[in-house]
C-alpha cells in the first residue's frame, strides 16, 4: 500500500501523542500489564514468561512513540529488537509449538484506547480526529502485524537451532517421562546420565531476568544436588531462566541452600516433595511447578518455597478471588495489622496454641505474647480459640503474597 503523511497540523498532534506515550503512568502500564497477563493464563503462570512478555509489550510500546516522535505519522519498521525476540526463544525452549497472539492483540487493544483517550484530550477538532485516529489506526495495526511477523521467523530459527543440540534429546526424554510415555527406563536413564530409581526430589529453579547474569541458575542447581546428597543432580534446560532439577535424595534446604540464595540475587527455587520411583520423578517435578505458580500468582518475594509448606496455599489461592474472600471474612480488621502483629498469631498457631513455645520461638516475654494475642482477638471477627486453623490458613496466604504489606 502507498502511505500518505498526514497534514502538518496532525503531525504535530501524533508527535504530541507519541511523546505521552513514551511517558506513561505506572497506573496507565499495571493495566497494560494486567490486561496482557489475563488474556493468556499459561504466560501469567510462567513467571518468567510472563516478565519476558511484559517487558516485550513495554518495549513495543516505547518503539513505537519514538518512532513517532521522530518522524510522525510515518510507517513504523517492526521492532527486532533483544525483547520481542527473546520471546521465540522462551517459547520453543518450552515446547509451545503455537505462538499466544492473544497477549500482544489485547495489548494492542488496551494502547489504541489509551491512544484514542489522549487524541481527545489534544484536539477537540472532528477533521484533525478523524485523520489523527486514521494515521494511527493503520500505524499501530502494521507494526504489530510486522513485529509479530518477525516473533514467527525467529521462532523457526530457534527451532531449528534447538533440534541440533544434544539439549533437544534430554528436554525430550525428560517430556516423555513427564507425560508417562512407554519409553524404556534404561534408556531414558541412558541418555539422561541420572538414575530413575530410588527416591528424587524436583525442583524449579528459575529467574525473572533473561537478561542477566544466568550463571547463578547453574550454581543454584549445584547447591541443590549438594543439599539432596546428589553431587550431579540432573537438570535440564527448561527455557534460558528456567532450569528443571532432580535430585536423588531428599532435599534439606536449611541452611546451605537458603544462605546461597542470598548471594544470587534474583534467583528463586521451587521445591517439590521427596518421592520413590519414577512416578515420584513425576509427581515432584509436577508439585515443584505448582509451587512455582503460585509463587508467581501471589508476586511472591521469598526465594525459596517447598511443596510441603504451600500445598494448602496453592489449592486455596487457584482461584484468586475466592482467596480474597475467604482471606478478609476470616481475619477481619486482622487482614491489615502490622506484620509483627500477623506473625505473632501465625506462630502461635503453628506452635498448637502453646503460648510458651510460641513465647520462645518469638524471642517474646509471654505476657508481651500474650497482650498481642489479646489484640489480635479485638480485630478478629471470631475469637482465635473458635477459628484458629482458618486463621492460620489466611495468614499464611498473606506471608506469601508479595503484595501484602503490613
Amino acid at each position: 500500500m502507498v502511505w500518505q503523511l498526514p497534514s502538518q497540523r496532525v503531525q504535530d498532534l501524533i508527535r504530541q501523542c507519541a511523546q505521552i506515550v513514551l511517558n506513561p503512568r505506572p497506573d496507565w502500564l499495571d493495566e497494560f500489564d494486567s490486561a496482557v497477563l489475563a488474556a493468556s493464563p499459561t504466560i501469567a503462570s510462567d513467571p518468567e514468561l510472563a516478565a519476558a512478555v511484559v517487558r516485550s509489550n513495554h518495549a513495543n510500546l516505547f518503539f513505537w512513540g519514538s518512532a513517532n516522535v521522530r518522524d510522525p505519522g510515518a510507517p513504523v519498521p517492526p521492532n527486532t529488537g533483544p525483547e520481542p525476540l527473546s520471546i521465540a526463544r522462551e517459547l520453543v525452549r518450552r515446547g509451545v509449538s503455537e505462538f499466544p497472539l492473544d497477549a500482544y492483540r489485547v495489548g494492542e487493544g488496551v494502547a489504541w484506547r489509551r491512544l484514542m483517550e489522549i487524541a481527545f484530550e489534544l484536539t477537540s477538532d472532528p477533521a484533525e480526529l478523524h485523520e489523527m485516529l486514521d494515521v494511527c489506526s493503520q500505524s499501530i495495526s502494521a507494526f504489530v502485524d510486522a513485529t509479530l511477523a518477525g516473533i514467527a521467523a525467529q521462532i523457526d530459527l530457534e527451532r531449528d537451532d534447538l533440534t541440533r543440540g544434544t539439549h533437544a534429546e534430554r528436554r525430550e526424554t525428560v517430556a516423555l517421562l513427564l507425560e508417562g510415555a512407554p519409553i524404556p527406563r534404561q534408556r531414558a536413564e541412558a541418555r539422561l546420565g541420572h538414575s530413575l530409581t530410588g527416591t528424587h526430589t524436583a525442583a524449579v529453579i528459575w529467574s525473572e531476568d533473561s537478561a542477566g547474569d544466568l550463571s547463578g541458575l547453574d550454581r543454584a542447581a549445584e547447591a541443590f544436588g549438594q543439599a539432596c546428597g546428589d553431587p550431579r543432580p540432573l537438570s535440564v534446560l527448561a527455557s534460558t531462566a528456567t532450569r528443571w532439577v532432580w535430585a536423588t535424595g531428599g532435599a534439606d534446604i536449611q541452611p546451605g541452600l537458603q544462605a546461597l540464595t542470598h548471594e544470587l540475587d534474583g534467583v528463586r527455587i521451587a521445591v517439590g516433595p521427596t518421592a520413590d520411583g519414577l512416578d515420584g520423578f513425576r509427581r515432584s517435578h509436577f508439585d515443584a511447578i505448582t509451587t512455582q505458580q503460585m509463587m508467581a500468582r501471589l508476586h511472591s518475594t521469598q526465594q525459596i518455597a517447598r511443596f510441603a509448606d504451600v500445598e494448602l496455599v496453592a489449592l486455596i489461592t487457584a482461584e484468586p478471588d475466592r482467596a480474597a474472600e475467604f482471606v478478609s471474612h476470616n481475619l477481619g480488621a486482622l487482614e491489615t495489622a502490622d506484620n509483627e502483629l500477623r506473625e505473632t498469631v501465625r506462630i502461635f498457631v503453628n506452635e498448637q496454641c502453646n503460648a510458651s513455645r510460641a513465647a520462645a520461638r518469638l524471642y517474646l516475654h509471654r505476657n508481651t505474647l500474650l497482650r498481642r494475642l489479646a489484640r489480635a482477638d479485638e480485630l478478629l471477627p471470631r475469637p482465635l480459640a473458635e477459628n484458629s486453623v482458618a486463621v492460620a490458613v489466611a495468614l499464611d496466604v498473606l506471608r506469601w503474597h508479595g503484595n501484602r504489606t503490613g
